[in-house]
């Protein structure tokens, strides 16, 4: 595996942020973008342990969801 990759949305009500790996089960939230980089980068150290091949490259997408009034 070379790379991970997680969907990050921003709770509009709340504030912060969260975090999902496509196709694995690590889930992370943060309050700012820098403290979601860091959680999302301690889940996946959590998540792979020594006998699994990890992601040499963690990408984030970023999903904003917008409603418009027609």
């Amino acid at each position: 595996m070379t790379e991970i990759t997680f969907e990050v949305t921003e709770d509009e009500v709340d504030g912060g942020f969260s975090a999902s790996a496509l196709g694995y089960g690590i889930h992370t939230q943060g309050d700012s973008v820098e403290e979601i980089h860091r959680n999302v980068k301690e889940a996946v150290d959590c998540y792979f342990d020594d006998t699994m091949p990890r992601p040499k490259l963690i990408r984030l997408h970023s999903v904003r969801d917008e409603v418009l009034v027609a």
